[in-house]
């Protein structure tokens, strides 16, 4: 395959009850119906509240499954709870083994490889990592055998979090440390890497747009499909606003556009769920 066009979503937080979510996915899904890329991966928080509403999960694979091509998917924390960190107090939602089995009975692996126009393609569970769950250990070693098998192809690697703020020494924040991934699983998964040809780590979690690179790796940050965080609720980082990222790759090289649906609409949160801003 000389060329493999790819559309990255995130973020989408998929229910029955915030239809105006719905409607952003519907004009999503109205523009890959147009597009027709070769694959859609959808890089986590594919549903609102899996954990506490597991309906989210059948009502989201349901949307993506009208999608006229294949998807693969990676799970967020609204999906099995979040990492626990080595500061700031423990997520509310912590990651779970029966969250995780949830997620992957109705969406599939929760990490995956795959090969294209000469690029290797890996996706990760990144919640897991510093759990200390066995599905842990398993993806690890699993990743290890996997970049092996990689035979120095260019690796394209997607998660749900972001590795890092600027850089991979990065210090952990309270305010943020629910954010990135959590040290010293990044370290671990960095040093993993440290032989590869990682030239795109493509993340979502963050609800704003970001690109830039370190050294020889493009970081993108892939917005919500469904809403921002506005104010003062979230520091500005990148770009707030509702949209989704599309690549070319071919061999050796790889191209991205950043891009927003006709009709997706800017959602605030706080507008989503009828609260008063934050101050």
């Amino acid at each position: 395959m000389p060329e493999f066009r790819l559309t990255q979503i995130s973020d989408t937080h998929l229910t029955r009850r915030l239809t105006k979510l719905t409607d952003n996915f519907n004009r999503v899904s109205e523009y890959i119906d147009t597009t027709r890329p070769d694959l859609v991966i959808n890089s986590g928080d594919v549903t609102f509240d899996g954990p506490t509403s597991p309906g989210d999960l059948d009502f989201a694979k349901s949307l993506h499954a009208a999608l006229p091509v294949a998807c693969r998917y990676l799970p967020g924390n609204h999906e099995i709870g979040d990492n626990p960190t080595q500061i700031g107090p423990m997520p509310s939602q912590q990651v779970s083994e029966g969250d995780r089995q949830a997620f992957v009975s109705v969406f599939g692996d929760d990490h995956w490889r795959f090969e294209a126009a000469g690029w290797c393609f890996i996706g990760l569970n990144s919640l897991i990592m510093n759990s200390g769950l066995a599905s842990e250990a398993e993806q690890l070693d699993w990743l290890a055998r996997e970049l092996a098998a990689a035979s120095g192809k260019p690796i394209a690697l997607f998660l749900h979090k972001p590795l890092y703020l600027n850089t991979p020494d990065d210090p952990e924040r309270e305010a943020t440390s629910i954010r990135y991934v959590p040290q010293p699983a990044r370290r671990r998964l960095i040093e993993m890497f440290r032989a590869a040809d990682l030239r795109l780590v493509a993340s979502g979690h963050v609800h704003q747009r970001r690109d830039f690179t370190y050294r020889h790796t493009r970081q993108i940050w892939a917005p919500s499909a469904g809403f921002i965080v506005a104010g003062a609720r979230q520091e500005l980082i990148g770009i707030k606003e509702v949209g989704l990222v599309e690549y070319r790759f071919q061999p050796d090289s790889f191209e991205v556009r950043h891009v927003k649906a006709p009709g997706q609409v800017d959602i605030d949160l706080d507008e989503l769920l009828g609260k008063a801003p934050a101050n």
